[in-house]
């Protein structure tokens, strides 16, 4: 009798521990695995760069909250921005999280739930205005192309994109002011503005006004293989030579906010009036009538300003 009670109770106490063994693995097995937008960018080895730029602007929590839509940066968008793992550790924290909060919107936006439209405006968790394109092309964010859209969060969406996105310095002119590629462009603009007044209005008007514009900005090095080849020159201009250089400098200028996305192969009216030829193909290239058949090529573009866009180039356009 003494023996069947033991056996029993044996018995007993391995049907509880397997009861309740198999009650916790239940519980495990339907605890909801986290896949907030942190965790999409801890878990993906795409995201090595941005994972170690959250971490460093202390976001990480922040993006595990809300409902958000984020564009992210891949690690090769970060190596053709020219930002490496060093650079990033490097960068003021204040400054990173900035560039960080302008990739990410306050709401969630699938890539079907955008309007067909170029540069829809929308306001970043930075506070900044990026613009967003859609259409036969794809979506793209400030000229920066979504290269895998709608990867699905539990706070959001992510939609990876192909390049880092800046926000705007300031406004077309104080983009140019604040660049060391663009002294010889300052001076020039800055010529026509003290020795023309009523010319120099228009003029900043368009780099400093609220309607946007897109600047096709050349390089000092640009500058230097044409008659303007030193700030002494542009400075000594007078006369017909002054009204050369302010017909150079307005048919660098277009009406409205072009990024690389949105340009379109053909010929376009400058604010000058003169046409510009755009031709597209693995580079973007322009060129005024009187550069011939010789193409400015654009060098780095989807430069941000406030009020517009610049992309730089490595030839001065000649109306």
């Amino acid at each position: 009798m003494n023996i069947y009670w033991k056996t029993l109770k044996t018995v007993s106490l391995a049907l509880t521990v397997l009861v309740s063994s198999l009650f916790l693995m239940s519980c495990e097995k339907d605890e909801p695995t986290s896949n907030t937008i942190t965790d999409v960018v801890l878990q993906n080895n795409d995201f090595t760069i941005l994972r170690a730029a959250v971490s460093r602007a202390g976001l990480a929590d922040a993006l595990r909250a809300g409902t958000l839509t984020v564009f992210a940066p891949n690690d090769a968008a970060f190596t053709a921005s020219g930002l490496d793992l060093a650079t990033v550790n490097g960068l003021d924290v204040n400054t990173l999280k900035a560039v960080l909060q302008y990739h990410v919107l306050a709401t969630k936006n699938l890539s079907t739930d955008l309007p067909t439209a170029s540069n829809t405006e929308v306001t970043t968790l930075s506070g900044g205005k990026a613009y967003i394109t859609k259409g036969t092309g794809g979506v793209s964010i400030n000229g920066a192309r979504v290269v895998a859209a709608d990867v699905a969060a539990d706070n959001g969406v992510i939609h990876v994109i192909n390049r880092v996105l800046l926000p705007p310095a300031g406004n077309l002119l104080q983009v140019a002011q604040g660049n060391t590629n663009f002294t010889f462009l300052v001076a020039a603009l800055n010529k026509v503005i003290q020795a023309n007044p009523a010319v120099g209005a228009t003029v900043t008007a368009v780099l400093t006004g609220s309607s946007p514009y897109t600047v096709f900005a050349p390089t000092n090095a640009a500058f230097q293989a044409t008659p303007f080849n030193s700030i002494d020159a542009i400075n000594a201009a007078s006369g017909a030579t002054l009204t050369t250089l302010t017909n150079v400098l307005l048919a660098h200028v277009v009406a409205g906010r072009v990024f690389s996305t949105n340009l379109v192969a053909g010929t376009v009216a400058s604010a000058g009036q003169a046409p510009l030829t755009v031709t597209l193909g693995s580079t973007v290239q322009v060129r005024g009538a009187g550069n011939g058949t010789n193409n400015a090529t654009v060098t780095s573009a989807d430069v941000v300003a406030t009020n517009g866009v610049i992309h730089v180039i490595d030839r001065v356009i000649l109306p």
